[in-house]
């Protein structure tokens, strides 16, 4: 069943800072450009060759490693799972599990990763979500997730 609370237009880089842990250099949502209840939200992600893992994953070819897509779209669902709570501060969300993961294409510095999260199901203080990273109109990444929310 979705949740009543409004679409919102968009979340920048402050809102995400309300709502999500995560900072520099682990933060991978630079903005939220559209979340509708809790069914459904679209973050960004805009890869620069300053990201501190290129130095490593790889020096003559910077690949964004695939795991970061996978974290940046857990932090988009995170995003869904805290905003649609009544809460006057921020839960915390725990990543739970990763099902379905696949590895399309890489992205590269310049890119901009666009995380697609689309609700499941939710039960209790558990959600479910099917994601994929898009960068243009190619799908990068898909992984089906789930989270669990605690009390701050």
């Amino acid at each position: 069943m979705a949740n009543d609370a409004p679409t919102q237009v968009s979340l920048d880089i402050q809102a995400i800072y309300e709502l999500l842990p995560h900072r520099y250099p682990f933060l991978m949502v630079d903005r939220i450009e559209e979340i509708s209840g809790d069914d459904f939200a679209v973050g960004i992600k805009n890869v620069t060759i300053n990201e501190p893992y290129f130095a490593g994953h790889f020096p003559s070819k910077p690949i964004m490693p695939g795991v970061l897509l996978i974290e940046g779209m857990a932090q988009t669902a995170g995003a869904i799972c805290i905003l649609t709570r009544d809460r006057e501060s921020p839960d915390v969300v725990y990543f739970m599990t990763i099902d379905q993961a696949k590895f399309r294409q890489p992205v590269f510095p310049g890119d901009t990763v666009r995380y697609q999260v689309r609700k499941i199901r939710n039960r209790s203080n558990i959600w479910k979500f099917d994601c994929q990273a898009l960068v243009g109109d190619t799908k990068v990444a898909e992984a089906r997730i789930s989270a669990l929310i605690a009390d701050n």
